[in-house]
């Protein structure tokens, strides 16, 4: 099991500073509505930019190893969320766009391979939410 070491650091309202063992820092924030004052990303936010993350790396790997050039890689991720509390994720679209002489057989396989068996943040949502994807290629 891979040890992990975040701390959680109050500013003032309901704003923090996280911090990992690398000392890394992300400042975190929530609505007006609960004391914020949009210092920081919130929670829910941070979700959505791990699957994001998470899953570009995967493909940004399995794409350099086979040998797949590209100079520009972007995801957009919109979601929507249960009305009921806890406010999970019931669906999650992730668009993956890319700029580059990338064969699209191997990209939508790339895809395929992180979202659904490699990427661990996929993999937790996946028991909530609803993930599709999609994928764009700029030559």
């Amino acid at each position: 099991m891979d040890d992990f070491d975040i701390q959680l650091e109050w500013k003032n309202g309901v704003h923090f500073v996280a911090s990992d063992q690398e000392k890394n820092q992300i400042s975190v924030d929530g609505s007006a509505e609960i004391g914020g004052n949009n210092q920081g990303t919130r929670p829910m936010m941070m979700v959505l930019m791990g699957l994001a993350s998470c899953a570009s790396m995967d493909i940004v790997t399995i794409l350099k190893k086979s040998r797949q050039p590209f100079e520009q890689f972007n995801v957009k991720v919109f979601a929507k969320r249960s009305n009921d509390i806890p406010k999970v994720f019931t669906e999650i679209h992730l668009l993956f766009t890319i700029k580059g002489e990338v064969e699209s057989k191997r990209l939508d396989a790339a895809v395929s391979l992180s979202v659904e068996k490699y990427c661990s943040v996929a993999t937790m949502l996946n028991k909530t939410a609803k993930i599709t994807y999609s994928t764009t290629i700029i030559e």
